[in-house]
């Protein structure tokens, strides 16, 4: 089910959405202080790609920084992009075929609400 889900999933749209994380990344990197806010964008566009059989967890060390830059990101458009995952979770969840599609939805919604101190294995 995995392999075939992230092919669906990669031909229906998944290389879109990777793709924009992606050139969001890069442009966030331009600048020192976009770094590590473009990695994070980085970690979402890999979990965009191939987002079956992954999991995300949190870090047991995450300390004062990691909730800093993620009330940063909250302010400056991570609650709009979890908006944008939570709606299209909706939508997929509309027809039994998709439920699968709308669960992966709202795992990578949960990750862009806030990213720091979270690793995708």
């Amino acid at each position: 089910m995995r392999l075939l889900g992230n092919l669906i999933w990669f031909i229906f749209g998944g290389i879109f959405v990777s793709m924009e994380y992606l050139f969001t990344s890069l442009a966030l990197m331009l600048t020192i202080i976009g770094i590590p806010f473009g990695l994070q964008t980085l970690k979402l566009g890999v979990l965009a790609l191939w987002p079956f059989g992954k999991r995300v967890i949190k870090h047991p060390t995450s300390g004062c920084l990691n909730t800093v830059m993620n009330i940063v990101w909250l302010i400056f458009g991570g609650f709009f992009i979890c908006l944008s995952h939570f709606f299209w979770g909706c939508i997929f969840y509309i027809t039994i075929i998709g439920i699968p599609f709308g669960k992966q939805h709202f795992k990578m919604a949960h990750i862009a609400l806030t990213p720091f101190g979270r690793d995708i294995v």
